[in-house]
C-alpha cells in the first residue's frame, strides 16, 4: 500500500510538472500573439499618420494591413485555444489562460474596429482634432508595447519586471481616459457636420476602448504573476 501511495503521489507530481510546462509553453506562444497584436496597432498608427498627412492611398493600405494583421492574430488565438483544450492543465489555470488569450484578441478586434471607423472619415477634421487623435494613438502604441514587455517578462519568469510593465500599462490607460475627454471636447466644439461629428465621436470612443482592452490583458498578466509565485 505504501508503494502504491508513493506511485500515486509521484504521478500527481508528474502531472503537476507537465501542467507547469504546458502553461509556460502557452505563455511563450502568447508572446507571438501579442507581437502580432502590436503589429495590428502599428498599422493603425500608420493609418492615422497617413490620414493626418493627407495621403489617402497610404491610409487605405494601412487600414487593409490592420485587417490582415487582425486575422493573423485570430489564427494565433485559435491555435493557443486548441492547445489549451488538448493540454493537461487543471481547470483554474486553463481558464485563466483562456481568458488571457481572449483578452489579447480583443485588443486586435478593437483596433480593427477603430481602423474601419477611420476609413469612413472622408472630410479632414480641424487640426486640433487631428492632433488629439494622434496623441490618443500614441498612447495605444505605448500601452501595447508595455503589455508586450510584460508578457515577455512573464515568459522569462521575471516577475518583478512583468509587474512594473503592467504598472506602466495602467498609467497609460489613465492618460488615455483623460485624453479621450480632451479629444471629445475638441470634436464637440469643432462645428462639424453631423456625419463627421458622429464618426469622430465614435472614433474617440473606439481609440480609448483599445487602451481599456490593453489594461484588461495587463490585469490578467498580474493575476498569472501571483499564481506563478
Amino acid at each position: 500500500m505504501r508503494v502504491e501511495g508513493s506511485e500515486m503521489l509521484e504521478g500527481r507530481n508528474i502531472l503537476g510538472w507537465l501542467g507547469v510546462e504546458t502553461e509556460h509553453s502557452i505563455i511563450l506562444d502568447s508572446v507571438k500573439h501579442v507581437d502580432e497584436t502590436c503589429r495590428t496597432v502599428s498599422h493603425m498608427s500608420d493609418a492615422v499618420k497617413a490620414f493626418i498627412g493627407g495621403d489617402l492611398s497610404a491610409k487605405t493600405v494601412a487600414i487593409e494591413n490592420v485587417k490582415q494583421s487582425e486575422r493573423s492574430a485570430d489564427r494565433l488565438r485559435a491555435a493557443i485555444i486548441s492547445q489549451l483544450s488538448e493540454g493537461v492543465l487543471l481547470p483554474p489555470h486553463r481558464d485563466d489562460l483562456m481568458r488571457f488569450v481572449k483578452a489579447l484578441d480583443k485588443i486586435a478586434d478593437c483596433t480593427n474596429s477603430a481602423a474601419r471607423l477611420l476609413g469612413l472619415v472622408e472630410k479632414r477634421p480641424p487640426d486640433n482634432i487631428l492632433k488629439n487623435i494622434s496623441i490618443s494613438t500614441e498612447l495605444i502604441v505605448a500601452g501595447v508595447a508595455r503589455l508586450r514587455d510584460a508578457v515577455r517578462a512573464l515568459g522569462e519568469k521575471e516577475m518583478k519586471r512583468a509587474i512594473e510593465c503592467c504598472g506602466e500599462v495602467e498609467r497609460l490607460e489613465h492618460e488615455a481616459d483623460d485624453q479621450k475627454r480632451v479629444l471629445l471636447d475638441a470634436v464637440l466644439h469643432a462645428g462639424l457636420d453631423p456625419v463627421s461629428l458622429l464618426l469622430c465621436y465614435n472614433l474617440a470612443e473606439s481609440l480609448e476602448n483599445i487602451t481599456d482592452k490593453i489594461d484588461t490583458a495587463s490585469d490578467m498578466v498580474k493575476l498569472m504573476v501571483v499564481k506563478y509565485k
